[in-house]
């Protein structure tokens, strides 16, 4: 099994997403307002993952920029105080005018995969976003409009009285755009005959390590869960060239998936049980102060396997972190529709991720003899056997995809 990572959000609502069409190519760097969209949505990121991380104790895996994107196509249709209130939250610092088609952007960048030596796509990265509308309900057409010329989200029209037709079909959806990784999405009960409109996005990654490890080289090794408590786990060796970082709290590895468009980057604690404050720290200033002053140099790694699985319900996540009229009957939704009062009933988010060995190793070799006056330093040891945050972040645009924790590796 290769590096997996695969995400999803859906609003009940209404709210969902189709696959992206094929497009030109997208440009070299994102312009001003695609970076702005995507430094926003790093904020959030963080401001969201602190949230979670108060009430979870366990291990945690979500994508900011799967929720962040379902959530600005629903904002496209707020109006009044739910819409300042939503453009707070979500770190929105842009004029919808400039919004969602700096969302688009983006979009493209991140669905432009980078070609490997063979010409083909060197890894699998799709953004999908879909409408699902009650069939006959008069949405306003410039909602529907904007949504398709911004997200690629057309509007499939449903019956949501006909509640398991309606969730099969979903999900169905769902399950395609994330090749199986994501099921049953919407739960029993989560459509409503008063479901006027489902909004659901989706991310599905999937790339080999830019420099893998031997699976021969994989053993099991303690992990040490707390101070008194420890698991047996796989641990991955390999020693090679790899960004790192070094402070007195903790260490920072960058690992690159392939051609480098993408990277992990884990964040690893000195003490056992140091993760709890290192999470006090994490802003978006000292995360850019932190990226920024990554340098290459041999590292001597040994990191855990681990697959699993995370389901949020968001909800009562996004009411507390400052946008609670978006789920009250007193939200203002009247950019989607003018027949009744739309609001948002429950924001549902399942992610998937599995890292293990695998990896395509690009068959090039050059002999340099270079002389030295000295010995080069010895690497630098980077131990991942106890609790550590790492993100997923697609290094042309800045962008986080991908943001969990590991407090113990679990292999589902």
């Amino acid at each position: 099994m290769k590096t997996t990572a695969i995400l999803l959000a859906g609003l009940i609502l209404a709210v969902s997403t189709t696959a992206f069409a094929e497009r030109p190519p997208a440009a070299q760097k994102p312009g001003e307002d695609a970076t702005a969209v995507a430094n926003g949505g790093n904020a959030f990121a963080l401001d969201l993952y602190r949230q979670l991380a108060k009430d979870q104790k366990d291990n945690l895996f979500f994508s900011p920029a799967s929720i962040h994107t379902a959530l600005a196509m629903t904002y496209a249709g707020a109006g009044g105080r739910t819409a300042d209130q939503m453009a707070k939250t979500l770190h929105f610092t842009l004029g919808k005018e400039k919004l969602h088609p700096a969302f688009g952007e983006l979009m493209k960048f991140l669905n432009s995969p980078g070609k490997g030596y063979d010409g083909k796509p060197a890894y699998q990265l799709v953004v999908a976003n879909a409408l699902w509308g009650q069939k006959g309900y008069p949405f306003k057409p410039e909602f529907t409009k904007l949504v398709k010329a911004n997200y690629e989200a057309g509007l499939n029209e449903l019956d949501f009285r006909d509640e398991p037709v309606a969730r099969k079909t979903i999900n169905d959806w769902v399950a395609q755009q994330t090749k199986d990784k994501i099921k049953d999405l919407i739960p029993e009960g989560a459509i409503k005959e008063l479901t006027r409109l489902v909004l659901t996005n989706a991310i599905y990654f999937k790339s080999n390590w830019a420099q893998k490890f031997e699976k021969g080289a994989t053993k099991g090794g303690d992990f040490h869960v707390s101070a008194d408590k420890k698991v047996k786990a796989s641990m991955m060796h390999q020693e090679h060239d790899f960004g790192y970082l070094e402070t007195d709290a903790f260490q920072a590895l960058e690992m690159p998936y392939m051609v480098n468009d993408l990277s992990m980057v884990v964040f690893l604690p000195r003490k056992i049980d140091g993760l709890g404050e290192f999470e006090k720290s994490l802003t978006v200033e000292n995360l850019t102060k932190w990226l920024g002053a990554i340098n290459h140099g041999q590292v001597k790694v040994t990191f855990p396997k681990f697959k699993f699985t995370s389901q949020i319900a968001l909800a009562g996540v996004l009411k507390a972190m400052g946008m609670p009229d978006a789920f009250s009957e007193g939200a203002d939704f009247s950019g989607m529709t003018t027949m009744e009062r739309l609001f948002i009933s429950e924001v549902i988010h399942k992610a998937f991720v599995a890292v293990d060995e695998e990896g395509t190793e690009a068959a090039a070799a050059t002999a340099v003899a270079w002389e030295t006056t000295s010995l080069p330093p010895p690497p630098k040891p980077f131990t991942a056997d106890h609790p550590f945050l790492f993100l997923i972040k697609h290094n042309k645009t800045g962008a986080i995809l991908f943001l969990g924790r590991v407090m113990e590796p679990k292999a589902e």
